[in-house]
This record gives C-alpha cells, structure tokens and sequence, in this order.
C-alpha cells in the first residue's frame, strides 16, 4: 500500500505509527514534494469512489484565494478542480491510503487506517 502524507499533519503522523505498530508494509508518498499529476488524482479519485471537492481542504489559504467553496460542484467543473489540486496539492485531503486491494480512502481516523490494513 501506499499513503499520501503531509508530515507536518498529526493525522498523517498518526496513521504512520498505526501502520508501524501493525508492522505493515507501505511506501510513504509526501504527496507536496512529489506532487500527483492530474492524472494520478483522477486515479485516485476513482479508487476512492470520491469527486474531487470531496477531498479538498476548503479552508486552506489557498482554498480561499481560488474562492472554491463558491465553484461548482458537478460534472463539468470536475477537470477544473482536479487541476487545482494538482497545481496547490496542499489542498488534498490526507492521509489518503491506496490499498493492495485497488481501492482507497482517506484514513484520517485509526478505524479507516485499519480498514487499509484490512484490505
């Protein structure tokens, strides 16, 4: 498995020991050093069953710079909020865990970091 992390996160920090105290086997992506494509999101996006305003952190300063809690949440706006994500990657959710299993989800609790595990 794979986890998006931020270290500068206390959940991230969190679901790090959780994985280490399971002993299990992952690779660490800081996600704002090696920041995803658009491509890599729409993956992940699809993994997770999510929409992109889904994981977005809407009260970072970004956030409001862009206004985006006034874009539009649909379809067609889609592309337009996966770019940024991609260009501010400080805007995604995190930690977010890609699981063997191909799916994914946003394990910002010690439930979902064992659902990951469980996977």
């Amino acid at each position: 498995m794979e986890i998006w992390i931020n270290p500068a996160c206390s959940k991230c920090r969190s679901a790090l020991s959780l994985l280490d105290a399971e002993g299990a086997s992952y690779t660490v992506r800081r996600y704002l050093e090696d920041v995803p494509t658009q491509d890599e999101i729409r993956e992940v996006l699809e993994r997770l069953g999510l929409e992109p305003w889904d994981i977005t952190r809407t009260t970072e300063a970004a956030a409001k710079e862009l206004g985006l809690k006034e874009w539009p949440r649909e379809a067609g706006s889609r592309d337009r909020w996966i770019a940024a994500l991609a260009e501010h990657p400080k805007l995604i959710q995190r930690p977010i865990i890609t699981a063997d299993d191909g799916t994914a989800l946003v394990a910002r609790t010690d439930e979902a970091v064992r659902d990951a595990l469980g996977r």
